[in-house]
């Protein structure tokens, strides 16, 4: 609970929680003379495993079981936020703050106020999570099959317009049959072709010089081996290692001399297969320049004009198949919405039950609940029908959307009204209510303190309230003070317990009586709240 004087400074703690949680931020929240505000909020999430796979999602892990934000706003108005101390977008901020933390006052985030999560809250109520998760898969397959009937019909009309030309790139290449690598193969036939008689010419020479006379490398290198031997017998340490290498070099000048001769002899002038190669290199050319670059290319798209052609053939038959398929999954669709609808529709009407005797207890006697379920044109990933939290909160006022129905302490009221009913369904761990009670006192005041304690039982509630009676019912009071330091003011929070509440609680009574008497009343308002917990 947070109390304090009007004006103390109550409201910008909530002001605060609501920046950290990824609300819109202004340079106008930094104090005059600062050149940035910061907000920083640990939460522990050790039990909550609920929230670990939304977290996941963003790359997020408890550190120690604890999650720790931070937003930072510069007088530019420019913000930064970080979660466990990696920067992240305020979008992610706001995404993962919405599952941490509920905001019911005068703020934005108010996390029922959503559609999807209205839907989400009547699911769980109703029991039929597992049914509502039915309806997605079910539907996600359908859209899969779809897809996938859509891309084969796509494919088919385009086969049918290309037949032609498919037929020709097809019989045009098969009729060719290319050969990977074989125009490289083609360029260094030709090239061999055309210079044939050089060719020859040149490896004549080559193999004279060779081994062709006694001025041949062959007799050269003979009669070095001679000479060395000479040269041994005077100087065998001298020309040590001399008559092996020459030996090696004879070895290899008749080893090239004998290939030269074999490429000579195989080196002949054939203008028939020259013509043939360039015609064969040419047509390959002409289909590297349409259907390539390369031949593995064109054999490629051989390939596949002819999977395309025969797309013609089976198109029809898959397409049946698929249809068959696709009726199958409509009608699993269907059926899966008809269960979640009627597990919805039972859960509707309890729900509007419960929640319309909780508005009574909360000041709003005359109020009504109604969970409005519309049926959609076509089911969709969310089953048959839209879901929407509807109020009345007044005789002869029209029934309006939540979103739409009140404002401040009386929206609140409605919040509260929803949550304790939905206590033990929902997962946000921290609820905060700012002047839940506003415009209420006496009896109705304690039924809110009522309801706060029993949505206590299962989440974290943060109340500022102006009530006494509502004041002592919380576990822990803070209560919130302004002063002057240094000529700039300062709040200050903090906590009370024995007599400094009791004085507290006192001050909120405002009472006319003594402050004895003061006390004595808030000293009674505390045991009996105590009593009720």
């Amino acid at each position: 609970m947070l109390t304090g004087e009007t004006g103390a400074g109550k409201s910008m703690l909530v002001d605060a929680l609501a920046l950290l949680l990824g609300e819109r931020a202004s340079g106008d929240l930094v104090r005059t003379g600062a050149e940035r505000a910061s907000v920083e909020g640990a939460f522990d999430l050790d039990g909550r495993s609920a929230l670990l796979a939304p977290l996941a999602e963003y790359g997020v892990e408890p550190d120690g079981g604890q999650l720790v934000l931070k937003r930072e706003v510069q007088v530019s108005g420019r913000s930064r936020a970080w979660v466990n101390g990696s920067p992240v977008t305020v979008g992610v901020l706001a995404d993962i703050g919405r599952r941490l933390v509920d905001l019911h006052g005068q703020h934005e985030t108010q996390s029922l106020l959503r559609p999807e999560a209205q839907r989400e809250i009547l699911d769980a109520f109703a029991d039929a999570v597992d049914e509502a998760a039915a309806v997605r898969e079910a539907y996600d397959a359908c859209e899969r099959l779809a897809a996938e009937q859509r891309e084969l019909e796509g494919r088919r009309s385009e086969a049918r317009r290309r037949a032609d030309y498919l037929r020709h790139v097809a019989d045009e290449i098969e009729r060719a049959k290319p050969r990977a690598g074989e125009l490289e193969q083609l360029d260094g036939e030709a090239r061999r072709l055309g210079h044939a008689e050089e060719l020859g010419r040149v490896a004549e020479e080559l193999a004279q010089l060779l081994d062709g006379d006694d001025r041949a490398a062959s007799s050269a290198l003979g009669h070095s081996v001679r000479l060395v031997a000479v040269l041994e017998r005077i100087d065998p340490e001298g020309a040590s290692g001399w008559r092996d290498m020459l030996e090696a070099a004879v070895l290899n000048v008749q080893e090239l001399a004998r290939a030269v001769g074999a490429y000579r002899e195989g080196v002949e002038l054939d203008p028939t297969r020259l013509a043939s190669v360039e015609r064969r290199r040419d047509l390959l050319f002409r289909l590297d320049q349409k259907y390539g670059p390369g031949l593995e290319r064109v054999i490629a798209a051989g390939e596949e004009a002819r999977a395309e052609l025969g797309l013609l053939d089976t198109a029809d038959t898959d397409l049946a198949a698929l249809r068959r398929r696709l009726e199958e999954a409509r009608a699993g669709v269907l059926e899966r919405c008809r269960d979640l609808t009627a597990k919805r529709t039972a859960a509707a009407r309890k729900l509007a039950r419960a929640v319309s005797g909780r508005l009574g207890d909360l000041g709003m006697a005359d109020g009504k609940f109604r969970v409005a379920l519309t049926r959609l044109d076509a089911p969709a990933r969310s089953g048959a029908e839209a879901v929407e939290f509807m109020v009345q909160l007044n005789p002869g006022m029209d029934e309006r959307p939540l979103a739409r129905a009140a404002s401040g302490g009386e929206l609140s009221r409605i919040m509260l009204a929803l949550k304790g009913e939905l206590a033990r369904h929902d997962a946000v761990p921290t609820l905060v209510f700012d002047e839940v009670d506003q415009g209420v006192g006496g009896h109705v005041a304690g039924r809110v303190a009522e309801s706060l304690s029993g949505v206590a039982g299962r989440h974290q509630v943060i109340v500022i309230t102006h009530l006494p009676q509502v004041a002592a019912a919380a576990t822990h009071h803070l209560v919130v003070a302004k002063a002057a330091t240094g000529g700039v003011a300062q709040t200050d929070v903090r906590v009370v317990e024995g007599a400094e509440r009791v004085e507290e609680i006192a001050r909120m009574l405002g009472s006319d009586a003594s402050p004895t008497t003061a006390r004595r009343h808030a000293a009674e308002l505390l045991k009996r709240a105590e009593a009720v917990s």
